[in-house]
């Protein structure tokens, strides 16, 4: 990330200074500088004088230990929210930036100085808008930045609440496709490349990576985790880690803070459903199970991330230590947080909660909108297990079990209320909010908050990174039937279905509406799903239910249709494990990706790239294989289709 030093008014003092040190480049608008022994530093507090959590020639540990200090009640409970950045448009319309005043109002009368922005626009506008946060909170008593978080950004499928539009930045398979490339060198790579992009537009943290081991094929997250093999998980994850910070020793200069999800057994579901909602907030994991679900984090734990975001759900039947896990969710456990985070793993980082966690859960929250009635996020909560409390209890609780910051909560008054109410001492917040300063120091924000919009727009989404994600998207794939007979012939006249005929006519296939014409058919599908629980926002949006493919889907109608025996290469994107046998039985060439968009697939088929994905989770052969599955335990149906691992030969 480029800093530079701002051409403004310089107060120049004399003082005592360590030995001679190059000057680090500052970045800074309304913010005065000042001169110490011919170095110059930020005067936050506008003071006039050296204060010493201005002076970056101290560590990290001082400065935050210096700032702590100066802080009042309120300034502290607003550093321990992750607050949503407002749009600046109408609901159901685009956003090209963040409204000012909604943005004053968060930073300076909450003095929330952690926000998430799900902002989608072009690069340039993207960095103009983050640049904006920071010059409003350049105007606080403090001057402390905004660490700007989000959640991914550039992977293929997007997910409210779990990604966020890709808009220029370059796009890549899914969690499973990296898993199924199964190449650490590679993720490292990549996350260097999502350090880069999201530094270049001012995001320092990034809410990732999910590292759930997606051991219940039926959820509807396994999209964007690495699998269910605990070990290829584990190596993922501190690839990725270690790309993204910029080191496996915590964050490194220019690096991005990882925010690992989720703390632990959420891929476990009981129920098959997504803890997001009430009906989906239960896991069921044995204490056999358990090491297996942690496996993952102790990968990333290697690579020392600077945060750990826990669970939604509520664990049935674990045991710690003999002792019964409290039945709430993971944010409310301090045998989870504190007794297997804090202290068997090591965790000294920052523990963030996911969202809603500390919301009323009202009758919608419980029971869903009325048929007829559209969702709305304002009844989301995911507090599990203490919905009778009071949200100032929620907060105390959540603090006693361990938590550090609370996502997505813009008003840090019932926190606040927390500390007069006597639930939680002033003191009690201290250690989280030094944990929190003390990364934001490491990231160089207090010194170097803004980037060059024109820069971001020339590096981000070049030629060579969009080719970089078309490659992998392609290579993840895996070829389930016909190894070896997955290429097509230039000039091919192809029948299609779910692929634009452009990009077929672009690859030198000629398209043609007839199948009686056609040397061949082509087919894209995506992983069936049911609509189960439309009154609620999430159940909405996530693909629930069987994963069979109903009699009456369109892509076996299709299939239908094909003159007998005709050549016909399928393609099923898995974000869930399908049960694949009406493909297996009918296609010659039967394909897996994992987040792939019409070019990768046509790079597949015409040789450009070769395939070369291995299965991340085992495709089950039937619904009742499922069913009598453990959630918990990986790749334990009966009889799969596809097996774990099968590699790219289709043997």
């Amino acid at each position: 990330m480029m800093r530079h030093v701002a051409t403004i008014s310089v107060l120049t003092l004399a003082a005592c200074s360590p030995a001679p040190v190059e000057q680090l480049d500052l970045y800074t608008r309304t913010v005065p500088l000042i001169e110490v022994d011919g170095l110059l530093f930020r005067d936050l507090d506008r003071d006039g004088t050296l204060t010493p959590y201005e002076d970056w020639r101290l560590t990290p540990q001082q400065r935050a230990a210096d700032l702590v200090e100066r802080m009042t009640l309120a300034e502290k409970a607003g550093a321990m929210v992750v607050g949503n950045l407002p749009g600046n448009a109408p609901p159901g319309e685009p956003a090209t930036g963040y409204d000012p005043e909604l943005v004053a109002a968060m930073v300076g009368e909450r003095f929330v100085t952690h926000a998430v922005s799900r902002l989608s626009t072009d690069t340039r506008a993207l960095a103009e808008a983050n640049n904006a946060v920071q010059e409003a909170a350049e105007q606080g008593r403090l001057g402390i930045p905004v660490l700007l978080t989000t959640d991914p950004r550039h992977g293929f499928t997007e997910l409210a609440g779990a990604t966020t539009i890709g808009g220029q930045f370059s796009q890549w398979p899914n969690g499973v496709g990296i898993a199924a490339l199964n190449d650490p060198a590679l993720t490292r790579a990549y996350a260097e490349l999502v350090r880069d992009d999201l530094r270049a537009v001012g995001f320092a943290q990034l809410l990732g990576p999910q590292i759930d081991l997606a051991s219940e094929p039926r959820w509807p997250r396994n999209f964007d985790t690495y699998g269910e093999d605990p070990e290829v998980a584990a190596q993922q994850a501190e690839a990725f880690v270690t790309g993204l910070q910029g080191g496996a020793d915590g964050i490194a200069p220019g690096g991005v803070a990882a925010v690992v999800k989720h703390f632990a057994g959420y891929g476990a579901s009981d129920t098959g459903f997504d803890a997001h909602n009430y009906y989906g907030r239960h896991s069921r994991v044995s204490s056999e199970e358990w090491p297996l679900q942690m496996r993952p984090f102790e990968g990333a734990f290697r690579a020392n991330p600077a945060g750990v975001m826990p669970s939604y759900s509520i664990l049935l039947e674990l045991e710690i230590d003999g002792e019964p896990v409290e039945q709430v969710g993971a944010g409310y456990s301090r045998q989870l947080l504190t007794g297997e985070l804090r202290e068997r793993l090591g965790f000294s980082g920052v523990i963030l909660s996911d969202w809603a966690i500390t919301n009323d859960c009202t009758e919608l929250c419980r029971d869903g909108h009325p048929a007829g009635e559209e969702p709305t996020f304002a009844s989301v909560s995911t507090a599990w297990g203490v919905e009778d409390l009071s949200r100032p209890e929620r907060f105390a609780k959540a603090l006693a079990a361990g938590m550090d910051q609370f996502g997505g909560v813009d008003d840090p008054a019932p926190l606040i209320a927390a500390v007069e109410q006597g639930l939680v001492g002033e003191a009690d917040l201290m250690p989280a909010v030094t944990r929190i300063l003390e990364q934001k120091f490491a990231l160089g924000l207090f010194d170097a908050p803004f980037v060059d919009p024109e820069a971001a727009a020339g590096s981000i989404g070049t030629p060579e990174e969009l080719a970089r994600g078309l490659e992998a998207q392609a290579a993840s794939m895996v070829v389930l039937e016909g190894a070896g007979r997955h290429t097509l012939g230039p000039g091919s006249k192809v029948v299609l279905f779910g692929l634009d005929p452009a990009a077929a006519s672009a690859a030198g296939f000629v398209p043609v509406s007839d199948p009686a014409q056609a040397d061949a058919a082509i087919l894209r599908t995506r992983s069936p799903s049911e609509l189960l629980h439309p009154g609620y926002v999430f159940g909405a949006m996530h693909q629930e239910g069987s994963l069979a493919f109903p009699a009456d889907h369109p892509a076996l109608a299709f299939m239908a249709l094909l003159p007998e025996g005709m050549l016909l290469v399928a393609d099923v994107q898995i974000d869930r494990p399908a049960i694949m046998g009406p493909f297996k039985d009918r296609a010659q060439v039967l394909l897996a990706s994992f987040g792939a968009g019409d070019r990768a697939l046509l790079d597949v088929l015409t040789g450009k790239i070769a395939p070369r994905g291995q299965l991340p989770f085992e495709l089950p052969s039937s619904m009742d294989a499922v069913e009598a599955q453990r959630p918990g335990m990986p790749a334990d149906s009966r009889d799969p289709l596809y097996s774990l691992g099968l590699g790219s030969t289709g043997q």
